[in-house]
């Protein structure tokens, strides 16, 4: 069965029934949860959010296929995941929790229903790992496959940003970095992906683990300045220095990486580390007494990788173990890039 066999509202009818998640269990996501004034199926939804002083968050992010996505790389039940946990790890970055999510889908005519069921399975897996709902969204043909996710969130303290970086900062990220590229280019080089079936960095590419609760122990020890790595460490940061005015030092042996990048990829990890993208980890930056704290409250997960300075605002240089500049050898994630 295709979707052009249902219509629309026949698969509306389907995805209300896939989307029955079990409650979640944050405490302030569930709250909320318990007083949506308008569910799925109406022309919006409605959340009444929770009395108290909690901070409401935005976001949304869209991928396409051939573009964010192929079929040969990304099941549709991970991609499911995968739209999902890009948004969670939004608000993940302002150290909130995720709520409720709005799905838009753009479709071709001859999708398999099955196919859509497996989207929506993954979506709602991560949802209950995570707390979050679905509640709502839309569907339109499309010539190729895309979906866009609209996520809200509450942050009980002040969020974190990215204009608030300072000189004598400390640069870290909350885990390891080019594992989800290391993925992707295993998944290039076989036919089907089928050889590194029981692959580290490919389940970290196809099932990144947003850092929730990294975000909120970040803001619980007084950090300001953070934002999600998406688009590649450097570049990232690079991101985050241009918004505060300020430039940044990274020290490429302090990068952090999973073991399984460096045995597969030997020549190239360093590369893959600073510009590869979609770690969906948080980096990071705080004074050097507040990093301490940070850094005790992360344990082992976090790694300290550079420094803020005076500076060009948005330049970031890389340097080796002896303070020499590395010569870029890569570039991060841009849509309209050439």
């Amino acid at each position: 069965m295709r979707i052009s066999d249902l219509g629309e509202f026949g698969l509306i009818e389907l995805v209300q029934q896939w989307t029955q998640a079990a409650e979640p269990d944050s405490s302030l996501a569930s709250q909320a949860q318990l007083r949506i004034a308008v569910p799925n199926g109406d022309d919006t939804a409605a959340i009444t959010f929770p009395d108290g002083p909690a901070t409401e968050l935005y976001t949304t992010d869209t991928m396409v296929d051939g573009v964010h996505f192929t079929s040969a790389t990304t099941p549709w039940h991970d991609l499911g995941w995968k739209a999902i946990a890009s948004n969670i790890s939004d608000v993940a970055a302002m150290g909130g929790d995720p709520v409720a999510a709005l799905i838009t889908l753009g479709l071709p005519a001859y999708t398999a229903v099955a196919d859509i069921k497996e989207l929506y399975a993954g979506m709602t897996e991560i949802c209950g790992q995570y707390g979050a709902r679905i509640i709502g969204g839309d569907m339109v043909r499309s010539p190729v496959a895309f979906v866009t996710v609209a996520l809200t969130g509450i942050a009980s303290g002040p969020p974190m940003v990215r204009t608030a970086a300072e000189p004598g900062h400390l640069v870290a990220v909350t885990g390891p970095v080019g594992s989800s590229a290391g993925g992707l280019r295993q998944l290039l080089a076989g036919a089907d992906g089928d050889q590194y079936a029981e692959s580290e960095l490919i389940r970290q590419h196809r099932r990144p683990r947003p850092h929730i609760a990294a975000g909120k122990a970040l803001v619980s020890a007084g950090v300001r300045s953070a934002m999600d790595v998406s688009d590649g460490l450097a570049d990232d940061l690079g991101k985050l220095c241009a918004a505060s005015g300020v430039s940044a030092i990274i020290h490429a042996d302090q990068a952090p990486t999973l073991p399984a990048l460096k045995s597969a990829f030997p020549d190239d990890w360093l590369d893959l580390a600073l510009y590869g993208g979609e770690d969906y980890v948080l980096l990071f930056t705080a004074s050097p007494d507040i990093m301490d704290v940070a850094m005790r409250k992360l344990l082992h997960a976090a790694a300290v990788v550079g420094e803020i300075t005076e500076g060009t605002p948005g330049v970031v240089s890389v340097r080796d173990s002896a303070g020499k500049p590395v010569e870029r050898g890569g570039a991060g994630w841009d849509h309209f890039a050439g």
